[in-house]
């Protein structure tokens, strides 16, 4: 196999920026590609990202820019764009040979279609791969310890792509299970705003924790009715997940839940940011799924209703605790 030494990423918010210093570390030649001109020149003038990841200095080997065949053209590619976007930078890319990481979390809203399938769509000759796992983008690109899944059905390429981009703070787990990486970081950010909004309306700890603990089991029954695995969605990518952003304000799914708690408008606090909160848009394909498999998701229902404006925090939660009364158990 070629030596994986010249990474692409595609997308230059604060998780791509973070994944090409990461990658930086574990001594690859990265290019990093934005379609903000201005952000580019500045990556390269100040050597930080200013507007999404503002006072931490980047690797200065680090390459930007703005033409996606230069970035393209390399050994592997980072797929970092929002989820909703991923259909069409895969287009553009016409149809490339090379390793694709898709690092985004979600379904595609207008066909319920995990990334994989929207990659394999559109690029069908290259080889996937999925990371996903519990990591902030922030502390990804200051070098803190992070752990993560990194999920190819190919095990002699997916050990290449973890070594080529794993180090001392930053490990991936390899996986076959490129179906339960996908699920657990698409679903959590829809039970994140739940949790957000369970602090936010200060319900206390005993309701975050049980929310997160049924938030799971619903994870787990929409997860293996798609074809994942229940270690997969025990690990890192599953559990690992979840527990990360509904314990942490720093989420933005976590304080999107908490905001609308606080009574502020979904448009209102979607318009004061920069970074995409994909639980918004994934909430609906996670119920629609659901109900397309015969699986209770309460909480990502009721979840989708409050982002509809269909129902209201606080007669959603009653909903859920008037729910019959059921044994715990698989």
């Amino acid at each position: 196999m070629t030596a994986l030494r010249r990474i692409g990423v595609l997308g230059a918010g604060a998780w791509g920026t973070a994944l090409a210093q990461a990658a930086c570390r574990a001594g690859r030649d990265v290019v990093l590609w934005a379609r903000n001109g201005d952000l580019v020149e500045t990556i390269r003038s100040r050597g930080e990202n200013p507007d999404y990841l503002p006072g931490i200095a980047l690797d200065p080997k680090l390459q930007a820019t703005t033409d996606l065949a230069a970035a393209a053209s390399a050994d592997a590619l980072l797929l970092v764009t929002p989820a909703q976007h991923l259909r069409a930078i895969c287009a553009r890319l016409g149809d490339p040979r090379v390793p694709l990481i898709v690092c985004a979390k979600g379904f595609e809203t207008a066909t319920g279609a995990l990334m994989s399938e929207v990659v394999a769509a559109e690029c069908p000759r290259a080889p996937i791969a999925i990371l996903s796992g519990p990591s902030f983008a922030a502390e990804v690109a200051k070098g803190l310890p992070t752990a993560v899944t990194l999920a190819c059905a190919d095990e002699a390429l997916g050990r290449s792509l973890v070594e080529a981009l794993g180090g001392r703070s930053f490990r991936p787990y390899w996986s076959d299970d490129v179906v339960g990486a996908q699920i657990g970081g698409a679903v959590k950010n829809v039970l994140a705003i739940a949790a957000g909004a369970v602090m936010g309306r200060r319900l206390g700890d005993n309701a975050r924790a049980a929310l997160v603990t049924r938030g799971l089991a619903e994870l787990m029954r929409l997860g293996e009715a798609l074809g994942a695995r229940r270690e997969t969605l025990m690990g890192l990518s599953g559990l690992g997940d979840l527990m990360l952003t509904c314990t942490s304000l720093e989420s933005r799914n976590c304080s999107l839940g908490f905001a609308l708690a606080e009574g502020r408008t979904l448009n209102d606090i979607l318009s004061g940011r920069r970074s995409v909160t994909e639980g918004v848009h994934t909430a609906a394909a996670v119920v629609r799924l659901a109900g397309e498999h015969g699986v209770e998701a309460p909480i990502s229902t009721a979840v989708d209703a409050v982002l509809r404006g269909e129902a209201g925090i606080d007669e959603s939660v009653m909903a859920l605790m008037d729910r019959p009364f059921k044994a715990e158990r698989h």
